[in-house]
């Protein structure tokens, strides 16, 4: 059997939703009316942050940042007061937050924390503040080789909100998607508009041209890099084959002098200087006849004595 809601219980329900409706708040919340700002750099803005009456007129608020990385959270208003990074531009009023001047590092999300009669609710703003974009940096390789995997590169760390990115070949637009249109069907390539990479996991002949990028926001007119010509090179087949060819033609005038050599004897004449194994180079003495020269078939004294 059900057990029926005591009456004491029902007339505190009952009480509290009359008070919500009568006052048209809702029990200890912190709402705003700009839960998003946006304003230029170096000029004024206000956050606004309101608690519901139930906290009391001593309510705590204290306000806090968190970067647009999400990475850190810091404090803007501890105990009433600005904290070091924003003493002298920053105070705090009953409605809200205002900045004085607000700078690019000041972009993220503004949380108002309000604590009061045991209580805690919170209201978060994001203030971007508007920079227009800087010429990006761009990382463009001048030459790859056929069949490799290449990046191309663009940043731009100044513009806010973050710049997004557009890639131009031979000074037309790279679609996101090439295989949606006829002329960049046959390039394969991976852009994204938001970190600013142009990948081509196998660059071939088609993809060589010259290259440059753009980044853009809302904050004022697009920047562009210089255009940087990307060559693509493959194997030099026509100079291997040339050297092949000179190479077999120096080969075959080598065998043809070897064999001239070897058949007019300049091989061994030459392997037995080298070794020693030649007769000797010696005279030969022939004593002369005092007869005379047989050879020449006549007598010639050659000397005479007198006693």
């Amino acid at each position: 059997m059900q057990k029926s809601t005591p009456p004491t219980t029902m007339f505190a329900l009952a009480e509290m939703l009359l008070l919500l409706s009568a006052t048209g708040t809702w029990a200890f919340t912190a709402t705003t009316s700009t839960p998003k700002v946006n304003v230029e750099e170096n000029k004024g803005a206000d956050l606004k942050c309101t608690p519901s009456a139930d906290f009391g007129p001593d309510a705590r608020v204290e306000w806090k940042f968190q970067n647009i990385d999400a990475k850190q959270v810091s404090l803007v208003i501890y105990n009433g007061k600005p904290t070091e990074r924003y003493e002298g531009r920053v105070e705090q009023y009953s409605g809200g937050l205002r900045f004085s001047s607000v700078n690019r590092k000041d972009t993220g999300l503004y949380i108002c924390a309000v604590a009061g009669n045991g209580y805690s609710a919170e209201a978060k703003i994001t203030l971007t503040v508007l920079v227009p974009p800087s010429v990006p940096l761009c990382r463009i390789p001048s030459s790859v080789k056929m069949g490799s995997n290449v990046k191309l590169a663009c940043t731009d760390t100044e513009a806010s909100p973050p710049a997004t990115y557009k890639w131009y070949k031979n000074n037309a637009p790279m679609p996101t998607d090439p295989s949606k249109f006829p002329d960049y069907s046959n390039m394969s390539y991976r852009l994204n508009p938001n970190t600013g990479t142009l990948v081509f996991p196998r660059v071939s002949q088609i993809d060589e041209g010259q290259y440059f990028c753009e980044s853009t926001n809302s904050a004022g007119p697009p920047q562009r890099c210089v255009a940087t010509k990307m060559a693509v090179y493959g194997v030099n087949t026509g100079g291997i084959v040339a050297g092949v060819i000179i190479l077999l033609i120096l080969l075959a005038l080598l065998i043809v002098g070897l064999w001239f050599a070897h058949r007019k004897g300049y091989l061994t004449k030459m392997k037995e200087r080298v070794s020693g194994s030649g007769p000797p180079n010696s005279a030969v003495y022939r004593p002369t006849s005092d007869y005379g020269d047989e050879e020449e078939g006549e007598f010639k004294q050659k000397s005479s004595f007198v006693v």
